[in-house]
């Protein structure tokens, strides 16, 4: 036997995710019609109300409350019987204008020397356990989440679901190489409307039971084979690490009626290990979702994965963990660090230290928040795509939005995770010598 790892995922339902959506979706907003917007938005979700708050400098105005109201309506918050739904909740909005003494530690009169809009160390993470170069324990929680919220939007099948659901999956991998093996446990807990009720002999214990058998008959025989099917046609070998000899549980508390907002509160930046890689590598504590680009909190933490992801692409090692470190009002990282965690090198790489390879990373990447804005098009509005299922493992892709330029709505194709691209690939064999 090897040893085990797990990693877990929520959905966009789940009362977390919510809020991130909507800090994301307000950030999107005021960048769509002022792309220089600064805004650090906090959301707090809770039964039949949502709060926004956090400080902001635009030129922008933003219908705060529409805005809430799509994304929960999108989510699928849309019934009154939820105790939270997108036409009915109230939202109050408490944001005000950004300090000017954070301010003026950010912006300069050379737009390249803009200072970090904070101090504090980011990291970014791959390894090339998955196509995605993340790994295989985060990729399937999402997955299964994700095709979850399929059945639940097509209403043919598992008719009951609501929006808020978990998972989470544990691999067994090899002791010697670290290669996962096999899934060995999957866990679901979904909310769902109560579909079965006491009375007619049953009480409300053996109603829950049946549901709970129910939902878990039909994840073992709908879900999980539409999950492995749908990796499958994509050609990811992940497909075969799903036996039959995995252990299910779920919803392992019983009933699930009582979910979303109303189940629990939500606050924005509470799920970074579903945001990140799965407890892998590192974090740094700084949440993502409702800060600009100009916080590196997020800037700098996908810079970190850029660089990471390019690194293992390249075949530098098997697993890299960068970290970045920056103090607000300087432009230049304090810090650049490396930890290849002594994974396999190729001969040409043999002897290099850790240290080594973070110095030529220093060289071959413009590391300034300014820097790191353009290259990923980060004033773009981008984000709300980011507040589920992840910011890292996307195949990055673009679309036509509509932006406002000099008071005239414009239509633009602008790029999604950019910093998911592999284009700094054949650099870094080159400065490496692979």
């Amino acid at each position: 036997m090897g040893f085990l790892f797990t990693s877990e995922s929520v959905s966009e339902g789940h009362p977390d995710k919510v809020a991130d959506q909507i800090s994301d979706a307000i950030l999107d907003e005021f960048l769509r019609h002022d792309p220089n917007s600064k805004v650090a938005c906090e959301t707090l979700c809770t039964t039949g109300l949502v709060v926004v708050a956090g400080e902001v400098r635009s030129d922008a105005y933003v219908d705060v409350q529409g805005v809430a109201r799509r994304v929960i309506n999108r989510i699928g918050y849309t019934k009154s019987e939820y105790q939270f739904d997108g036409n009915s909740c109230g939202v109050l909005s408490a944001i005000h204008e950004q300090s000017s003494d954070i301010n003026q530690g950010v912006v300069r009169a050379e737009e390249e020397e803009q200072g970090a809009g904070d101090q504090g160390i980011m990291f970014g993470y791959a390894c090339n356990e998955t196509r995605e170069y993340m790994p295989a324990t985060l990729i399937l929680s999402h997955v299964i989440l994700k095709e979850l919220a399929a059945i639940r939007r097509e209403g043919k099948v598992m008719t009951y679901l609501r929006p808020d659901s978990k998972s989470q999956v544990t691999i067994e991998y090899d002791e010697q190489t670290n290669k996962p093996l096999r899934v060995h446990t999957i866990v679901v807990s979904t909310q769902h409307d109560e579909f079965i009720l006491p009375g007619e002999g049953r009480s409300e214990k053996q109603a829950e039971r049946l549901m709970q058998e129910q939902i878990r008959e039909d994840v073992r025989t709908i879900l999980i084979p539409r999950v492995k099917a749908r990796l499958e046609r994509a050609g990811d070998k992940l497909a075969d690490l799903i036996g039959d000899d995995y252990i299910l549980h779920v919803n392992p508390t019983g009933k699930f009626v009582i979910g979303g907002p109303h189940g629990g509160s939500g606050l924005t930046g509470r799920k970074i290990i579903v945001d990140t890689y799965g407890g892998r590598g590192a974090h740094g504590g700084g949440a993502f979702s409702g800060k600009d680009s100009s916080k590196v909190d997020r800037s700098a933490a996908y810079a970190a994965r850029y660089i990471a992801k390019n690194l293992v692409a390249a075949g530098v090692a098997d697993e890299v963990l960068v970290e970045l470190s920056y103090a607000i009002g300087i432009a230049e990282p304090l810090s650049i660090y490396v930890d290849t965690y002594r994974s396999e090198r190729p001969a040409a790489l043999a002897g290099m230290t850790d240290g080594e390879i973070a110095r030529r990373i220093g060289k071959l990447f413009d590391l300034r928040p300014a820097a790191i804005v353009k290259r990923f098009g980060l004033k773009n509005p981008i984000f709300e795509a980011t507040a589920s299922y992840g910011h890292f493992g996307n195949r990055p892709f673009k679309r036509v939005e509509k932006l406002w330029e000099n008071g005239r709505e414009v239509e633009r194709e602008i790029e999604f995770f950019g910093w998911e691209k592999l284009d700094a690939v054949e650099l870094i064999r080159k400065e490496f010598g692979l």
